[in-house]
Parts: structure tokens; sequence; C-alpha cells
């Protein structure tokens, strides 16, 4: 089964067990919609979401380190939501979303106009998808 998340015939199409590994993914991150959305348009610095600076763009829910933000950020990529800017050095501290990213944001902000709020089965089908993954490379 596959979901195109409300979109027009022409855009990517994802399979169901893609894209709620990816809203789960979200959801269970420390951060908020604003960060996101900005992502759309724009690459954001991982500089711009660590410690104050994340609080203050209202991109975190609370101060978070700058290698905490990078390992859920690469978590991000893992599940296929974000990815990492390059340039002609190569990659850089910047991401971007993904076009499955866009996709369920935009939705999100459509519908509720915020991340939804993640359950525990959320929280623990999340860490098992980390550990799983961790564990196999």
């Amino acid at each position: 089964m596959t979901s195109s998340l409300k979109t027009p015939s022409n855009q990517i199409s994802y399979s169901l067990a893609t894209v709620k590994r990816g809203e789960k993914a979200l959801i269970c991150s420390n951060f908020k919609l604003n960060l996101f959305t900005t992502m759309i348009n724009t690459s954001v610095d991982l500089k711009d979401i660590a410690l104050s600076r994340g609080l203050e763009r209202d991109y975190t829910v609370r101060k978070i380190t700058e290698n905490k933000v990078e390992k859920e950020l690469l978590w991000l990529i893992k599940v296929g939501i974000l990815r990492r800017e390059v340039d002609g050095q190569g990659i850089t501290d910047s991401f971007r979303l993904t076009p499955l990213g866009r996709n369920i944001i935009n939705d999100w902000e459509k519908e509720w106009g915020h991340i939804p709020q993640a359950s525990i089965f959320d929280r623990l089908s999340n860490f098992w998808n980390r550990v799983i993954n961790w564990q196999l490379g």
C-alpha cells in the first residue's frame, strides 16, 4: 500500500510504513512545526536550532545541546524527512525537508497548525526503530 499524503498524482508516492515511520520520528522529536515550515523554503543551520537560538526562533520545545540536535536531525534524515545541504566544498551543517517531509509538514500545518502529540506507543515504536536501525548500521 502506498500513500501520496493528499498530493496530486505527479507527486512521489510512499509506502504507508515509510510515511508512518517518518510521522512518528517527527512527533517524537523535540522540534516545533516552525522549524519544519522554515525548512520548506530554506535550509536551517544546526547552530540556529541548538541551545537558546532554537528557543528564540521557536524551533524547539526546550533548550537542546548541539550534539543532541544533530543526533535528532540525523535520525530524521535516516527516516527520509530531512536531507543535509551540500555546497561546493561538501556537506554543510544546514538541513532541509525532503519531499516526504514537505508533504507531511504541509498536511499538518493545514490540518492542525502544530505537530501532533506523541502517544506512549508512538514513543516506544520510534525508540525501537532507532535501536534496530542503530544495530543494523
